[in-house]
């Protein structure tokens, strides 16, 4: 009879559980619903914990990620060098993309860390007025600086090259060269290149007077000017200049740039022997000097693979000598 008893007491438990339960809970509804509550608060803070964990490695691990940027300066060798810009962790934009992204400390160089560039203290225009012969090292990146005054028949097939390998030069013209020949220098600055001031006549500066150097100056400018060019560059010929000359480009606005590491085009060797010398002394800013010569027709496609081989990029001379990153 006990046993009868205690079955139906349960069987009434059961359905009593069943009513309870079914539909909307029935009674229990107000203290089911707190602990889901509870648990979603509870999930939403271990979310917002793991954020905040997220926040704190992505402030630590950025101190290792930043670089210092580099000033600019007069060296007693090497004359003018620009700065380069440093770069540090933007926290807030990183941070924000690794939610997004759903990365995660620990992934070592996969995680997206998102940067912005810091400017040097000291750049190019703060120095004293001085020419310049290469770009910052700590730059990785290589121009090619080609001076035109004669060698026609080798610029289109350099220039081929040039656009094969997706590099940009620039043409440092010669003003008597550049009255002559304007559709190829138009060619030139199409194709992407840029050009720059050689003065007029190929002289030495040094052995002119300040009106001499204005004139060779001012009459390739114009030249430039009419070919709707924006130059910034005086390349003096065959290097050869005096701190007049330097102060006279200054009154057009260029500045006075020369070259870190010279091919010798023009002596005619072997193109193998100029791949073999820009391979073992190109550095980061090195500014290589040649001319439309055949030995540098010859040697140009080799000269690009070994820059690039080394770890460099190759860009015009703005490029290599702005304080931008690469």
């Amino acid at each position: 009879m006990r046993k009868t008893s205690q079955a139906r007491l349960a069987a009434m438990l059961l359905c009593l559980l069943v009513v309870l339960f079914a539909g909307t809970y029935g009674p229990l509804k107000p203290f089911i619903s707190e602990v889901k509550q509870d648990a979603a608060a509870t999930a939403v803070f271990a979310h917002s914990k793991a954020e905040d964990e997220l926040m704190k490695w992505i402030r630590t691990e950025a101190e290792k990620q930043n670089i210092p940027a580099v000033d600019a300066v007069v060296d007693r060798i090497w004359k003018a060098i620009p700065g380069y810009n440093g770069r540090e962790v933007d926290v807030q934009a990183t941070y924000e993309k690794a939610k997004i992204t759903g990365a995660f400390p620990g992934m070592g160089e996969a995680f997206p860390w998102v940067y912005r560039e810091v400017t040097p203290k000291v750049n190019l225009k703060d120095l004293p007025l001085q020419p310049i012969y290469r770009g910052n090292p700590a730059k990785p990146m290589v121009a090619l600086m080609i001076n035109v005054a004669w060698g026609d028949e080798h610029l289109e097939p350099m220039l081929a090259i040039l656009e094969e390998e997706n590099v940009k030069a620039t043409f440092f013209f010669d003003g008597s060269w550049l009255a002559k020949n304007p559709d190829m220098a138009k060619t030139i600055i199409a194709k992407g290149h840029e050009v720059s001031n050689h003065a007029y006549s190929h002289p030495n500066m040094s052995q002119l007077s300040i009106e001499q150097q204005r004139s060779q100056i001012a009459r390739t400018e114009a030249l430039l000017k009419k070919l709707g060019a924006r130059n910034v560059w005086f390349a003096p010929p065959s290097g050869d200049y005096d701190m007049r000359t330097v102060k006279t480009a200054k009154e057009f606005g260029l500045r006075t740039v020369l070259w870190t590491l010279d091919t010798l085009d023009w002596r005619k060797p072997p193109s193998s022997s100029v791949i073999a010398k820009v391979s073992s002394r190109v550095s980061a800013g090195s500014l290589i000097l040649m001319h439309p010569t055949p030995t540098s027709q010859g040697a140009l496609k080799g000269m690009i693979k070994v820059i690039k081989a080394r770890g460099f990029s190759l860009g015009t001379v703005s490029e290599t000598l702005s304080a931008d990153r690469v």
